[in-house]
């Protein structure tokens, strides 16, 4: 038979056996008491993981409704508004730069440049998926002799100048070259990022893929760098077709550019990491439509959309 101890404590008398049993049960309760906290942040992190699942699921909103200007605002480098309006046409639930009213060359290579401007949203925008169609027409108009086919979205804009401080999504074909260098980032002043490249071909290459961080700067016209989009050929041309863009920005931590379903470049540590959006006119007649946007409230990690198994 075990021998029993008692211990005493003014008025409390515990013997060995009821004091295995309170350590026991005060241990059991201590586990399930942290099993149970364990199970809550598990089930917590999984229904945070789930909204934010659900965020990137949710349907696209309109950004321009196809009517009116309302939510946007036009700047011409002249600063003519009636003209932007003229430039910056609504037609058919599409902005048409260049429509039917203007002729089939606009001021070419005269140097004045005045319907050279930007379509901005009057909102401001940090975490966001952007998705848009353009297609070429077949005006040409101030530098094209130069610079052919070329338009542009801006992006975290901090001024609204013509041209703006902010991060180019460009839009860009020269046939000359049968080359499309749509997705290319261009960075003025003011903007900073870091981007990655294939040091063989100067294009863009994830730097889990082996791209390595470009630290020159590239200058063009002194002001801005250019950096290249992967060469891809799967876009439309001249061929009436329309091509899908997405931009797709979490605040500072990166920016994806995607041509047709196809990532072409990539930015990180953006800085601003905000700013209102802008469509370009530049050189050519082009159409812009099914502009929409998908909010983010958290950062969304960048695999989520770089179709990657």
């Amino acid at each position: 038979m075990r021998p029993t101890l008692s211990f005493s404590c003014r008025r409390f008398t515990l013997s060995t056996d009821n004091f295995l049993s309170v350590v026991a049960c005060s241990l059991g309760s201590l586990l399930l008491g942290a099993s149970q906290a364990s199970a809550d942040a598990v089930k917590e992190n999984v229904t945070y993981q789930a909204d934010k699942l659900a965020g990137v699921e949710a349907p696209f909103t309109p950004l321009f409704n196809g009517k009116n200007y309302e939510g946007w605002y036009i700047k011409l480098k002249d600063g003519d508004q009636a003209l932007g309006e003229r430039v910056f046409a609504i037609e058919d639930g599409m902005i048409h730069v260049f429509d039917d009213s203007w002729p089939d060359e606009i001021d070419l290579d005269e140097g004045t440049d005045a319907t050279i401007g930007m379509l901005y949203t009057k909102k401001s925008y940090g975490k966001y998926h952007l998705k848009f169609d353009y297609k070429w027409g077949k005006k040409k108009a101030n530098y094209f002799a130069k610079w052919q086919y070329d338009a542009g979205v801006y992006y975290h804009i901090s001024d609204d100048k013509v041209f703006p401080t902010g991060v180019e999504f460009q839009i860009h074909y020269v046939p000359n070259e049968d080359r499309n260098r749509t997705g290319d980032l261009i960075r003025p002043p003011g903007q900073t990022y870091d981007w990655y490249f294939n040091t063989e071909t100067s294009e863009y290459l994830h730097p889990d893929e082996g791209g390595v961080l470009y630290t020159k700067q590239k200058s063009y016209k002194g002001k801005k760098w250019l950096h290249n989009a992967k060469i891809t050929r799967n876009f439309n041309a001249l061929n009436d077709e329309w091509n899908t863009c997405e931009i797709i920005v979490m605040g500072g931590e990166y920016a994806i550019h995607k041509l047709n379903g196809e990532v072409v470049n990539m930015a990180f540590n953006l800085d601003p990491a905000a700013g209102i959006i802008g469509f370009q006119s530049e050189t050519a007649e082009i159409f812009y439509k099914n502009i929409e946007i998908k909010e983010f409230e958290e950062i969304i990690p960048a695999e989520t959309f770089l179709n990657k198994d």
